[in-house]
C-alpha cells in the first residue's frame, strides 16, 4: 500500500494543492457498503458529484467550463480493528478552468468554512438517503433516521460483518455482547470537533491540505491514508492469551485498549477482507481513466515519455520526484538503499537509462572494462538455482 501511496503522488497527481476529504457514515449504512460493491459505486459517486460540485461553483464557475478531479482510498477499517467502510478523498484543491480547445488553467479555491462543510455534509446526506431509497436499500421512520432493509438470505461472512460493524463479538459464549475495552485516560468532555461537520450520522473532515511545493507532506497523507488496517507494533498477548490492540488514538472516554479472544480475532480480520474485484482506489474527474483531460494534467511518467520518443514525439522529461522505478511500476529493491552513494553519502540521482548494449559496452570499456566495476567485498556468483543442480 505505501507503494500505492508513491505512485499516486509520482504519476496521478499533479503539482497543485490537494486537500483531504473524509466522510464516515451511519451504522446502518456500513453493512450495505461493505457487503455490496456496487451500492460503494453510488455512494461514492454521490459524495464526489457533491464536493466536486460545491468546488466549482465556489471558483465561479460551471460544469461546462470547470472540471476538478480526486483520488479516492476506501478505507474499511477502524482503529478498534472494527469494519467501517469510509472514504478518503484527495481532491485538487481548486478548479482547472477550460480557456479555449485543449487548454485548461487551474484557478485555487479557498478552504471550506465550516457553515459550507455543514450545508454539504447535509446535502450529501439528503442525496444518498433518496439514492438508497430508491434502489429499495433503505427505509425511513418518522424521524428521519435510516432503517436497512431485511437483506433476506444471508452468507455466513455476513454475520461477522454485523458483529465487526457494531463492535460486538462474533463467536464464542458471549457472542453478541460488546468487545472488552480498556480505559487508561480521563474522559474528554464532549464538545464541537474543528473543521467536522456532522449530519443524520454523516460526518464530514476537511481540515488537512497539502501546497503545490509540499509533495513530501503529500506523500506522507497518501501513506497514511492507504496504511494496513494491522500494525503489529500495536498487538500484544495477555497472559491469559488474549489479543490485546492498542488504540493509534485514545478514544474521548478514555479507552486505550481493545481485548480479543483469539477466535474472535480471526474473525476480526476476516471481515477487514473486501470481496474480489472490489477496487479500494477510485479516481474521478479528470484523473478518471477515460478523460480526455488526464493526460494534460497528470504527471508524465518516464514510461509514457519512452513510448512517445519511440513514436518520434517531443515529450517533456518525467515530472515524478527522481524514484528509480522499475517497467512494472515497483520499487527497485536491494540490499542497500540505492539513492545513497555508498562512498561518502550524497543522494544519487538518475541521470539516463542506458540500455543499448553496443553503447554499455563502450561505455565499459572506456571505464577499463568491468573489472574495475567489480565489488571485491561482494563477488559475483551463480543463480541459487545452479547451486542446487551441483
Amino acid at each position: 500500500m505505501a507503494e500505492t501511496a508513491a505512485l499516486l503522488v509520482d504519476e496521478v497527481l499533479p503539482r497543485q494543492p490537494v486537500r483531504q476529504w473524509v466522510l464516515s457514515l451511519p451504522f446502518a449504512l456500513r453493512y450495505w457498503l461493505a457487503t455490496r460493491p456496487e451500492v460503494v459505486t453510488q455512494v461514492l459517486g454521490i459524495v464526489y458529484r457533491a464536493i466536486s460540485g460545491h468546488l466549482i461553483r465556489k471558483a465561479g464557475l460551471t460544469r461546462a467550463s470547470g472540471v476538478t478531479g480526486a483520488v479516492t482510498l476506501i478505507q474499511r477499517f477502524g482503529s478498534a480493528l472494527n469494519l467501517n467502510v469510509h472514504f478518503h478523498l484527495l481532491v485538487l484543491d481548486g478548479v482547472y478552468r477550460r480557456e479555449g480547445e485543449g487548454c485548461l488553467r487551474f484557478v485555487p479555491v479557498p478552504a471550506p468554512s465550516s457553515a459550507e462543510l455543514k450545508r454539504l455534509v447535509q446535502r450529501i446526506a439528503e442525496r444518498i438517503g433518496r439514492s438508497l431509497e430508491r434502489s429499495g436499500l433503505i427505509t425511513r421512520d418518522i424521524e428521519n433516521a435510516y432503517l436497512a432493509f431485511d437483506p433476506g438470505e444471508e452468507a455466513p461472512i455476513n454475520g461477522l460483518l454485523g458483529a465487526s460493524i457494531t463492535y460486538r463479538i462474533a463467536t464464542g459464549p458471549r457472542e453478541g455482547q460488546k468487545v472488552f475495552t480498556l480505559r487508561r485516560l480521563p474522559a474528554e468532555p464532549d464538545g464541537p470537533r474543528r473543521e467536522v461537520a456532522e449530519s443524520s450520522g454523516f460526518s464530514l473532515h476537511a481540515g488537512i491540505a497539502a501546497k503545490a511545493s509540499q509533495r513530501d507532506k503529500l506523500e506522507h497523507l497518501a501513506r497514511h491514508i492507504a496504511r494496513p488496517p494491522v500494525a503489529t507494533e500495536r498487538l500484544s498477548l495477555t497472559e491469559g492469551g488474549q489479543v490485546r490492540c492498542a488504540l493509534k488514538t485514545p478514544y474521548r472516554d478514555g479507552t486505550t485498549h481493545v481485548i480479543f479472544e483469539p477466535e474472535d480475532f480471526m474473525a476480526r480480520l476476516a471481515a477487514l477482507v473486501p470481496k474480489p474485484r472490489a477496487h479500494l482506489t477510485r479516481y474521478h474527474g479528470v484523473f478518471a481513466p477515460a478523460s480526455p483531460d488526464r493526460a494534460r494534467v497528470v504527471p508524465k511518467t518516464r514510461a509514457a515519455a519512452e513510448k512517445s520518443d519511440e513514436r518520434g514525439e517531443a515529450s517533456a522529461p518525467p515530472t515524478g520526484n527522481g524514484r528509480w522505478r522499475g517497467r512494472n511500476g515497483s520499487s527497485v529493491v536491494f540490499a542497500i538503499d540505492i539513492e545513497v552513494c555508498r562512498r561518502r553519502g550524497g543522494r544519487l540521482r538518475v541521470i539516463a537509462s542506458i540500455e543499448d548494449p553496443a553503447v554499455i559496452e563502450r561505455i565499459l570499456n572506456h571505464l577499463g572494462g568491468d573489472g574495475e566495476l567489480a565489488d571485491p567485498a561482494h563477488p559475483s556468483r551463480a543463480p541459487p538455482e545452479r547451486d542446487l543442480l551441483l
